[in-house]
């Protein structure tokens, strides 16, 4: 079974459990020095981690949400979104470092249990 773990990316890196760290906001969290976070992707790289933009919600998405979009809906279009070409790939590449090892699904929400990253944990989980 793989392990994949969701964590607020403001908490202090565990590298004994986080195993790989993977930033799954389009933004880059407000206040967070990005050495500090442990992730690379678009940006220069940081040991411990990736940034890929590619599975992660939409502006427009993020947008009508915040605007008072429902949670079941945005689930429906997120995983619409996941299934996008660009999206599926990347999936394909992080399940592949999922049955590596331990992987950790950072991001700024309060709740990361009832967020975008626990849809993309179930999806890398399948």
């Amino acid at each position: 079974m793989p392990e994949i773990r969701l964590r607020r990316v403001y908490d202090p890196p565990e590298p004994e459990a986080d195993g790989l760290r993977v930033l799954v906001d389009r933004l880059w969290p407000r206040g967070l020095a990005k050495a500090a976070a442990g992730v690379r992707g678009h940006l220069p790289a940081v040991a411990g981690g990736e940034w890929p933009k590619a599975v992660t919600p939409s502006t427009e998405l993020r947008r009508w949400f915040y605007d008072g979009g429902s949670a079941g809906e945005f689930r429906q279009r997120y995983e619409a979104e996941l299934a996008e070409p660009e999206a599926v790939a990347e999936l394909d590449r992080l399940r592949g470092l999922v049955g590596a090892g331990p992987v950790t699904l950072l991001t700024a929400v309060r709740d990361p249990d009832s967020s975008h990253a626990a849809i993309l944990a179930e999806r890398l989980s399948h």
